[in-house]
């Protein structure tokens, strides 16, 4: 199983407005690609960063299901992310495998 996870630091001023807008909106219009399985939303207890961190999951089956949403999507939800919350946020994404 690939797992791309988005790992999300917040201004404290933007956490609710945020997680409610990733829950109702993002996720789902992300899940509704096809490209993932499953995902979870997470929040990071002992964070060392300023702020709120989540870390965002998404699973995918296989490698091309990844790469696939990567060519055709990752870029334009990048871009919608921005634009509603600009500068009040830092992201670090990671692809990961799960291990046998």
């Amino acid at each position: 199983m690939i797992i791309y996870n988005e790992t999300f630091i917040l201004e404290d001023t933007v956490e609710q407005e945020w997680l409610a807008w990733i829950k109702e909106v993002q996720v789902p219009a992300i899940m509704a690609t096809g490209h993932f399985s499953s995902h979870q939303v997470l929040t990071i207890i002992d964070s060392p960063n300023d702020g709120i961190t989540y870390c965002v999951q998404y699973m995918a089956d296989t490698m091309e299901q990844f790469q696939e949403y990567y060519r055709k999507h990752l870029f334009q939800f990048q871009e919608i992310h921005q634009v509603r919350f600009a500068e009040r946020f830092v992201i670090f994404t990671t692809v990961m495998k799960t291990v046998d």
